[in-house]
């Protein structure tokens, strides 16, 4: 939906939270969520919707008159999609998903032909006056390339398959007049999981080796190919993995604008923080509180900060709660997106669990200071996988974040500050 805050946004909710990796299941997901969801959000104005296909749902989406059929539906209910979830290629639901989210990454042609897929179903359903954003994985997984030499080799697989890709997205611009832009979702552990490591991406890969590729295929200059690249190639700002890495939305946008780096979505989420408690006679009650979240299906990173801003990694939930003797004091945010219209969570009764939601109004007042982005996308994917106590009916769920979303960002100040450098053309 289009909202008339400072400045125009289009909000919307990601479709992941459902299960179903076929067209049928995707499209009977939004018939059954989406048109009540309007109904009561926003009946008589245009609803935006962040969908996401699996590349066996892209596939039949464009196979015989699915598309042209969804489009029409799409028309009749007054919806309309602007942001395509491609971050998760296959099964994302009641199966085990764990580091498999990230594949196939940026060095296979699997990944590559997925995202042109998703970028022709949204060339043909996104409307005129809008840029059109496809989030999609932070290259690959960090720890599937140990070596240095191994990850400097991933990397310059990675940007020859995002200059193809650019190159379809500026064929699609000169056909259509519309602008698609890939929007890279660093994560805990992916091979760009912070904001010095995606400036470093830009700036010591992508526009040298890609630009390069560009500049060479298409016979115009460097400057030119850096353009392109920018213009097609953003950031997902995903609140919650940002959070947990301990990085304030002020200082990211700040520091993205300075590199010229594009934010193209934002996704409204927020991760889970506790308090390592002090006594070590708590710890088994803190385990066995903690452990409903560490359940099977994702992968719940965890970044643990220690007095003294010492920093430790754990690849998973399971792994943080297997320890003998933590260290008392600290600090852990967890990868685990909880619901954003609460604070707390369970715990203990003097010391509740919380959750990063301050990040997200953070983020809304930066976003009228610093970030050129208008989309915006509430993705609390994980309702199956919440504790029994957490758990709610989903269609009130979704509508109690919409309106916590909407209350909050209708609070932002007017911007006073210009946008960033790279604007969409």
């Amino acid at each position: 939906m289009k909202l008339a805050a400072p400045q125009p946004l289009h909000l919307t909710y990601c479709s992941n939270v459902h299960p179903g990796e076929t067209w049928a299941e995707v499209f009977e997901n939004l018939q059954q969520y989406v048109l009540p969801l309007k109904a009561q959000i926003a009946p008589t104005a245009s609803f935006g919707i962040g969908l996401r296909l699996s590349h066996q749902a892209a596939e039949q989406l464009l196979q015989d008159n699915h598309l042209a059929a969804f489009h029409s539906w799409l028309q009749q209910h007054q919806l309309y999609v602007f942001t395509l979830n491609g971050f998760p290629y296959g099964g994302f639901h009641q199966q085990v998903v764990k580091d498999r989210v990230y594949a196939p990454d940026w060095t296979e042609r699997s990944r590559l032909d997925y995202t042109l897929n998703l970028a022709n179903i949204l060339a043909s359903i996104l409307p005129d006056d809008i840029d059109g954003g496809i989030s999609t994985v932070p290259l690959s997984y960090k720890p599937w390339y140990p070596t240095v030499m191994g990850r400097e080799t991933a990397l310059k697989q990675c940007c020859i398959q995002l200059a193809i890709a650019v190159e379809h997205l500026m064929q699609i611009q000169a056909i259509t007049g519309k602008i698609i832009h890939l929007d890279l979702e660093p994560e805990p552990d992916g091979l760009i999981e912070n904001t010095a490591e995606v400036i470093d991406f830009f700036e010591n890969w992508l526009l040298p080796i890609a630009g390069g590729y560009l500049a060479e295929r298409l016979n115009i200059p460097p400057a030119a190919a850096e353009i392109e690249l920018l213009t097609h190639i953003c950031l997902c700002y995903d609140v919650c993995h940002f959070a947990v890495a301990y990085e304030s939305p002020g200082f990211v946008f700040r520091q993205l604008q300075a590199a010229g780096i594009q934010i193209g979505k934002i996704q409204i989420s927020a991760a889970l923080k506790v308090q390592v408690p002090h006594r070590a006679d708590s710890w088994d009650a803190f385990q066995r509180q903690l452990s409903p979240f560490a359940e099977s299906t994702y992968l719940h990173q965890v970044v643990e900060r220690c007095p003294g801003n010492q920093f430790h990694h754990y690849r998973d939930l399971s792994d943080a709660l297997a320890q003998q003797s933590p260290l008392p004091g600290c600090e852990w945010r967890i990868h685990f997106h909880v619901p954003i219209f609460e604070s707390e969570y369970g715990g203990s009764g003097d010391r509740p669990f919380q959750s990063t939601q301050s990040d997200i109004l953070e983020t809304f007042q930066a976003l009228s200071y610093y970030a050129h982005c208008n989309h915006l996308e509430i993705e609390t994917y994980t309702w199956e996988v919440l504790p029994t106590a957490l758990k709610t009916d989903l269609l009130t769920s979704l509508q109690r974040e919409y309106e916590w979303a909407i209350a909050h960002l209708l609070k932002t100040q007017p911007p006073k500050i210009q946008p960033s450098k790279i604007q969409f053309r």
